[in-house]
């Protein structure tokens, strides 16, 4: 505090200070958890009589889960949950009944590197960081039941993540129903006949390993040698977001490759349609929309079986089906199931040597490649690379239109992760099987007719022509023929041929993947499976729930040399051998057996895919959640016909991965009947980002923006200059304020105020401590004209206050009520200041109904001055029930509006008139001013266009 404002304090001793902010702001946080003043009711339970909660709409308030760092808050942390604070407190003041809470999502990579390092136990430091965090939004003042709060590693929650698990593990999708049942279900079908067993035969004449199998084919959650990112040098698989875009890992820089791991998937590609068609139904920005659109990647096109002689087919998925007759060779990725099945032990005669690759044989050509191929992320692999690499099988496969024989290779341009992972090629009409192809001397059939001078002939060609537009050529067989058809109809009879045919058919592709849900790693909830001796898996039943996480001497998983890619992870779990191997009796008729738990750990994402259903009702140890409850909370309604949470508030980076996985994983409960709504998330809403300047020292390191001097323009550290360009926040830019800072020097309720003052929420903004001083001075001229700061007495008076004043008022009501229903909280705070500046600039006491009123515009924004205040003003009840003041629309009406009079299009004059004024008494006082008729000089009127109050054009003769 600067020696100005302490002398100030002493002058004034009951001045608003930061001091008193701070003693004002305890008290009432202090209070307001003592009372429960946040704890919304049940419909059942607190409020068992039901007494009028029915009839009160509610509002389901979330932000998007924290994960407790250690390094704390910085004040860009807050700014999502200080809005949704806002809008909550606004809600309450407007009647409804609200739930606002938070918990944390505190499984995770963090806390085990910190395990690693320090061989603290990950709880201990992720149970220190939240109570550090809790310290911190405590602060804030910010209104949460906290009651219902919880963290994904306390065993009750993750118990029903568990129990959730299992669910999807026990169920299909049924494509006939259009939605998931109970895999007994499935089974029953089986048995009875209804449903043919794949392969033939009698289902009780299975063996059970075989029955496992079959099913493992139809569950939602399901083990499979998946292709997944390999770091040896970090001993665990990386997610995709974890592997930089030169194939290496975020975190220590090794290499990662890809390898095939028995892993636990999700089987989220079942509900694709559902999750692209219930986006419409959604109010999320159209942006998130698209991405999820994207995504999820719908295409139409057909799958057409390539046969290869004496191993089957490859089958692939084109979108464009009517260039078939062009496919002059096949691509799979290498990493396809095909590839050890098709290559021949030795080169087939007349093998052009550059497609070797300079092998001896075929087997040796595909090891080396693979290899070479592992080592590049999906992200690499998919650059349009100057040179194509790639190698050829040995094998050939038929184009089943031609029936030419065209050869298959393996190169890397061709992911796993998109169609079959298998491609025909038509290098004249697609760019990188263009290049491809002249790379590796392979023919190509223009079968598109070129709408420029380039001709027929592929030789002269210096790039691929593609084109939904054109006629197709080249395209016939003595069964069919495209010659002549454009691209639709060309599609659609070739795919009737193919179907014919019996080799293809129509069909819809998606870019979206199943989940992969496994990593090898301890801090995550342990899977709720066991293995049999013969290695089949069991679910652990419900009363074994929750599987809780063993002690570990070691929590590194294992590593191996950085290059060597054929090593296999060994994970923390691993490694507790009185923990994996179990002899239990699982219910189900077989008595006690011995059994392997599963070693790897479900993802982060687990506890945040259904966390919403938790805070309904996060008590409950019967099931996950109360059918009443959820129904009152997140049932389906008028305008939310999937139902969901009201608002939902977060960083638009979590756009796809989580909200899609939780849309899934609700979907899955909505069809086994255990909650009503089949979207978790009716409202989103993305806050934009604090940002801060950055300041890089001539070897371009972060020096600390604190110690940073401006000097004409220029900007220097410990007297070096230094650059300056806006960035994150954070601990390692070193320009990190911590709201403890701005709370100590000012109070919360400005720090509040400031970020959203700062400019409109989904847009990001730098932050500029010298400016949070304006909202501390707001909030002193607030304080000022209810509290005399000598005698600290209350100084309003019961009087009605005059109409300028009264109109004041109520266009700022008006205006503020509107702008937080909006969740437009700079422009309601730029209003409140200028009612309270009116007001200042006024002079004498305030009105005691015009003070009340602040007070209860302010009230959502700076809760703490606003709650001490109403208490001064004689009320004993708090501040955060009341209702929200309501205009009068009388006094929201401008008296008059000034009318533009135009002649020629040339403002000629202007008139102060009522709003209310009619066309032809408005062209009459137009007509009748003196400015008007010194411009008409005489002459006279051929037309007079009136938009009454704010415009009349006149036009002379």
């Amino acid at each position: 505090m600067s020696e100005t404002n302490s002398a100030a304090e002493v002058a004034a001793p009951h001045r608003y200070t930061a001091a008193m902010a701070a003693d004002i702001e305890a008290r009432w946080q202090d209070f307001w958890d003592a009372e429960g003043t946040y704890e919304a009711p049940n419909p059942t339970g607190d409020l068992a009589d039901g007494s009028g909660l029915a009839a009160k709409p509610k509002r389901f308030i979330m932000d998007m889960f924290p994960y407790p760092s250690g390094a704390g808050l910085h004040v860009g942390h807050p700014l999502g949950y200080i809005a949704t604070d806002v809008y909550a407190r606004h809600q309450r003041m407007t009647g409804h009944n609200v739930l606002h809470t938070l918990g944390f999502d505190a499984f995770g990579l963090p806390a085990e590197q910190y395990a690693v390092q320090t061989g603290t136990h990950p709880r201990a430091s992720t149970e220190a960081n939240m109570e550090n965090m809790k310290v911190q939004l405590r602060r804030l003042g910010l209104g949460h039941d906290k009651r219902r709060s919880f963290a994904t590693i306390d065993a009750e929650y993750y118990k029903w993540t568990q129990w959730i698990f299992l669910q999807i593990f026990n169920s299909w999708y049924d494509t006939e129903a259009d939605k998931a049942r109970p895999i007994a279900d499935l089974v029953a079908q089986f048995e009875s006949g209804e449903r043919p067993v794949p392969g033939g035969g009698e289902w009780g004449a299975l063996s059970a390993a075989d029955r496992a199998d079959i099913l493992g084919q139809y569950r939602l959650a399901y083990a499979s040698d998946a292709p997944v990112n390999w770091a040896p040098g970090l001993g665990t698989v990386l997610a995709n977001e974890e592997v930089t875009a030169d194939g290496r890992s975020e975190r220590g820089n090794f290499p990662v490759f890809k390898a095939k791991l028995r892993q636990w998937n999700m089987r989220i590609t079942a509900y694709a349609d559902r999750l692209l068609n219930d986006l419409d139904g959604l109010d999320w920005p159209e942006a998130i929309k698209l991405q999820q659109r994207n995504w999820i990647g719908r295409s139409e096109g057909a799958r057409v079986d390539f046969p290869v002689d004496g191993a089957g087919d490859i089958t692939v998925f084109t979108t464009r089906q009517d260039t078939l007759f062009g496919a002059t060779y096949m691509v799979l990725a290498p990493e396809h199931e095909l590839v050890e099945r098709i290559i021949p032990a030795a080169w087939p005669e007349g093998t052009h040597p550059v497609w070797t690759g300079g092998h001896a044989n075929p087997a040796e050509a595909v090891t080396a490649y693979r290899k070479q191929a592992a080592a590049k992320s999906d992200v690499e692999r998919q650059a349009e690379a100057k040179d194509k690499t790639g190698v050829f099988t040995g094998a050939y496969a038929t184009n089943p239109v031609s029936g030419e024989k065209v050869p298959v290779f393996i190169a890397d341009y061709v992911l796993m992760g998109y169609g079959t992972g298998a491609i025909m090629a038509v290098p004249a009409h697609d760019a990188r099987d263009f290049a491809f192809a002249r790379a590796f001397e392979l023919p190509m059939r223009c079968v598109v007719e070129p709408s420029d001078d380039r001709g027929l002939d592929t030789s002269t060609w210096e790039d691929a022509f593609a084109s939904y537009e054109a006629k197709l050529v080249n395209s016939a067989n003595d069964e069919v023929s495209l010659d002549g058809l454009g691209v639709v109809d060309a599609k659609a009879r070739i795919t009737e041929w193919l179907q014919a045919h019996g080799v293809g058919e129509g069909t819809v592709n998606f870019r979206l993947r199943d989940w992969l849900f496994s990593r090898q790693r301890y801090w995550g909830e342990p899977f709720p499976i066991v293995y049999d001796e013969e290695g089949i898996a069991h679910a652990l039943p419900e009363s074994m729930l929750p599987l809780e996480l063993p002690e570990v001497e070691d929590y590194s998983p294992r590593t191996f040399d950085p290059e060597d890619a054929d090593t296999q992870p060994e994970t923390p779990l691993s490694r507790n051998a009185d923990w994996v191997n179990v002899t239990l009796d699982l219910g189900d008729g077989s008595g006690p057996r011995n059994y392997r738990r599963e070693t790897n750990t479900m993802p982060n994402w687990a506890g945040s895919c259904w966390y919403e259903l938790r805070y309904l009702d996060p008590h409950n140890d019967q099931r996950l959640v109360d059918p009443a409850i959820e129904q009152y909370w997140m049932g389906p309604r008028e305008g939310q016909p999937t139902g969901g949470v009201d608002l939902y508030v977060g960083g638009a980076e979590h756009a796809v991965l989580h909200l899609l996985y939780a849309r899934f994983w609700s979907k899955v409960l909505h069809d086994l009947g255990h909650i009503s709504s089949a979207e978790p998330f009716h409202k989103l809403y993305n806050q934009g980002m604090i940002q801060a300047f950055v300041y890089r020292d001539s070897r371009g390191i972060a020096v600390p923006a604190v110690e940073v001097e401006e000097r004409d323009g220029a900007y220097y550290h410990a007297g070096e200059k230094v650059s300056r360009v806006l960035g994150k926040m954070g601990k390692s830019l070193k320009n990190a304020v911590t709201p403890d800072e701005i709370c100590g020097e000012y109070g919360a309720d400005t720090l509040r105020l400031y970020e959203m003052a700062m400019g409109p929420l989904d847009v990001s903004r730098p932050w500029d401590t010298r400016a949070v001083v304006g909202q501390y001075r707001l909030l002193q001229r607030l304080w000022r004209n209810v509290v005399d700061e000598e005698t600290g007495e209350v100084t309003v008076v019961d009087t009605e206050p005059g109409e300028d004043t009264l109109r004041a008022l109520h266009k700022a009501i008006d205006g503020v009520g509107q702008d937080m229903a909006g969740m437009r909280f700079n422009t309601a705070i730029a209003k409140i200041t200028e009612l309270n500046n009116h007001l200042t600039k006024a002079g004498g006491p305030l009105s005691r109904s015009v003070a009340e009123r602040l007070v209860l515009l302010t009230a959502p924004l700076a809760p703490h001055v606003a709650e001490e205040l109403w208490r001064r003003l004689g009320h004993t009840e708090s501040v955060v029930h009341q209702d929200f003041p309501v205009a009068d629309p009388a006094y929201v009406v401008d008296e008059t509006v000034t009318c533009v009079v135009q002649i020629k299009g040339k403002v000629k004059a202007r008139l102060e008139i009522s709003p209310s004024i009619t066309d032809e008494e408005l062209e009459a006082l137009a007509l009748a001013d003196g400015n008007v008729v010194a411009a008409l000089g005489g002459a006279g009127i051929r037309k007079v266009i009136v938009r009454a109050p704010k415009l009349v054009n006149i036009v002379p003769a």
